[in-house]
């Protein structure tokens, strides 16, 4: 679901950072990988606040569904808030964010 829109974002894969999903053998989803920084409460904000410093972005985007990504637009984070609600639409979290999408494909075809 990323990689479409970083594409025409231009953003290369190097440069995505996403909680990395485990599914089990029969395809079935078995959680997150707890060993990624982006899983854990804090985790997102701190993630993009190192971006922003490391590669000097002027304007930096998030897109997430969950309090954990809404708390990467602190200070110092992200400018910009994208709630995806695709899978689930949790209001305290669409309520804080810039702008609401239920699927990519609005969301890429307004960018296009």
């Amino acid at each position: 679901m990323i990689n479409p829109v970083a594409s025409i974002l231009e953003i290369p894969p190097e440069n995505i950072f996403a909680n990395q999903l485990l599914f089990g053998s029969s395809g079935e989803f078995l959680g997150f990988d707890a060993n990624e920084p982006t899983s854990r409460s804090g985790g997102k904000a701190t993630a993009v606040m190192q971006i922003r410093k490391v590669h000097g972005y002027k304007r930096l985007v998030m897109i997430g569904d969950g309090a954990t990504d809404l708390e990467a637009r602190k200070p110092g984070g992200a400018d910009l808030f994208i709630c995806y609600a695709g899978i689930q639409l949790r209001e305290a979290v669409a309520s804080k964010s810039d702008w609401l999408v239920f699927n990519f494909k609005d969301l890429i075809n307004t960018l296009e």
